[in-house]
């Protein structure tokens, strides 16, 4: 799964990154220890009097469907698996019709040393994985809830798919990476086919993620800051 990640470059660098045309003036700041329901820069693609706009848009991580009773439910819809999204609910119509990227420096995954502490409890690990360069981008969906009071809500969830052999030591799930190559047709407004969709979700080769050891601080969503991306020695 992806339950934490890092996102600190700066909107215009984004912009650059993904060939964005509108920026938000309401995106968060810097956050290396995004946790789930907090707004996150996405990258999404829209028709706009039938041109195609890219726009740099803040979104609460954790999806709500547009059926919801509440937001709630978004706390446990941060991540999709890319073996059900066309099939589940709450992310098929997504899936044709509103997909987007996350950017992120990287993100956490928490690795079971097979110890306990004191009281028992297993003792986790936390590795920080990331690009050697650049921003990630990872796929994802999105979505519009309208509250009893007629407000919107918008919201996002990272599809997940089965980790690489190199990364799966340290957790069997992993964010779906969206190579250069075919991020403006994930992006692309008019491609509604849920099967093509699915066939552009590729699996990122091993050797383009690098993975290092962090502080336990990003275990709390209380710590922030660019240090805990940094490595520690175990």
């Amino acid at each position: 799964m992806c339950g934490r990640y890092a996102v600190s470059y700066d909107p215009d660098d984004l912009r650059d990154a993904f060939d964005v045309d509108e920026i938000a003036d309401d995106l968060p700041g810097p956050s290396w220890n995004v946790a789930p329901t907090e707004q996150v820069p996405v990258v999404m693609e829209r028709l706009v009097q039938v041109r195609p706009v890219r726009k740099l848009r803040p979104l609460h991580w954790g999806l709500v469907p547009s059926w919801a009773k509440d937001p709630s439910i978004g706390s446990r819809m941060i991540n999709a698996r890319v073996e059900t999204i066309a099939t589940k609910p709450a992310f098929r119509k997504a899936l044709g019709v509103r997909r987007c990227l996350l950017p992120a420096d990287g993100y956490y995954e928490w690795y079971d040393t097979g110890q306990t502490d004191a009281k028992g409890k297993p003792v986790k690990q936390p590795y920080f994985i990331h690009p050697a360069d650049g921003p990630l981008a990872m796929a994802g969906l999105y979505e519009y809830w309208k509250s009893p009071t007629e407000q919107w809500y918008l919201s996002c969830t990272v599809i997940t798919t089965e980790a690489t052999d190199a990364l799966g030591r340290i957790h069997d799930r992993m964010p779906m990476i969206i190579d250069a190559a075919v991020r403006d047709r994930w992006l692309d407004p008019t491609l509604t086919d849920t099967d093509e969709a699915v066939e552009l979700l590729q699996v990122v080769e091993p050797g383009r993620l690098l993975t290092h050891p962090v502080s336990t601080e990003v275990g709390s969503v209380r710590n922030n800051g660019p240090h805990l991306v940094d490595p520690i020695s175990l």
